[in-house]
């Protein structure tokens, strides 16, 4: 092999004076939609480290070995917040208590509201401490109580964590990530900057359309698995959706199927959605011997979707476009 040991010189000397590339920070993220988020923010700078698979329970997980090094050496943590994944409320104050923290929900930016429905929390007051009631307990290391409590029908009561169901939050929280990331990269901030307004105004056109899309469907009631709809509801002027579940895994009683029967009835549902990693025969149950039609199932956290950079306005436009389909066919 033929060496050119001044030519290699040269080139070693030519990038000497050049200022090195600044590195991103190491960013740890919760679940798939918030990792979607940041990566529209980063760019090519880097990509964040998600904790939870799409097929994950984020009310009951259990970090493995290599995720807590991670959260033990993150820069900065992005996640909705402990309503969500109290998991990792409790894994961080045990790993990595001075980690610097980007809380979603906690944002002033962030519209929220309760599981009540009629209790809209503009004010914004983020006693977090206090809006625990519905959630398990299933702290970090704590696995066998987190199984235990999972099978159990509970009442939702609280802050409504689905906040990147509102098109609007998630403009608000691309913003905040990009102020994130500049305060622990100031020398890429134009690029973040730059990057977040991009992806910001690609969800307002795709929120503009889905507002015509789904203008046919308001006024008519829908059956959903679970409560986890009211930000895309509330933001589209639809009526709100007539649970199955009262929780994300619990399973509803005999009592509760015959409840929700009734008040298709009264209500005069047209549609009724399954919903993405969960049993469609529970939704078949409810409808059988009815003329409600099954729509296509929807997807709030989107499973069903390649994680990355496009996951958030594919989750939106997949959840638009059954809607849509089901409701607006009268």
């Amino acid at each position: 092999m033929i060496r050119y040991p001044s030519l290699v010189l040269a080139a070693a000397l030519s990038t000497a004076g050049l200022p090195a590339l600044a590195e991103a920070p190491k960013v740890v993220t919760d679940i798939p939609v918030v990792g979607g988020l940041v990566q529209q923010v980063m760019g090519d700078l880097g990509q964040p480290e998600i904790l939870l698979q799409a097929s994950g329970d984020p009310h009951n997980y259990q970090l493995r070995p290599s995720q807590a090094r991670s959260v033990q050496d993150a820069g900065l943590l992005i996640w909705v917040g402990p309503q969500l994944t109290p998991w990792l409320e409790r894994a961080v104050a045990s790993l990595s208590p001075q980690v610097e923290s980007l809380t979603l929900l906690d944002l002033p930016a962030t519209h929220r509201r309760s599981y009540a429905g009629d209790e809209h929390e503009h004010e914004h007051e983020h006693e977090h401490e206090h809006e625990h009631e519905h959630e398990h307990e299933h702290g970090h290391g704590d696995h066998g109580h987190a199984e235990a409590q999972a099978h159990h029908d509970h009442d939702h009561s609280g802050t409504d964590p689905h906040a990147w169901l509102d098109p609007a939050n998630g403009q608000a929280w691309l913003a905040a990530i990009a102020e994130a990331l500049s305060r622990r990269d100031p020398e890429n901030a134009a690029s973040y900057a730059a990057n977040a307004a991009k992806a910001a105004e690609d969800i307002a056109a795709l929120d503009e359309a889905l507002q015509a899309a789904l203008a046919p469907a308001r006024g008519k009631r829908f059956v959903v698995f679970h409560d986890a709809y009211g930000y895309f509801t509330e933001h589209y002027g639809l009526e709100p959706g007539i649970a199955v579940s009262l929780g994300d895994a619990s399973t509803p009683s005999a009592a509760r199927l015959k409840t929700i029967r009734d008040g298709i009835a009264e209500n005069g549902a047209v549609c009724a959605f399954p919903e993405a990693n969960h049993d469609p025969k529970l939704i078949a149950a409810v409808i059988e011997g009815t003329e409600i039609r099954q729509g296509a199932a929807l997807d709030p956290e989107g499973t069903g979707s390649p994680p990355g950079a496009g996951l958030y306005t594919a989750i939106l436009r997949g959840m638009g476009e059954a809607m849509a389909d089901c409701l607006g066919a009268d």
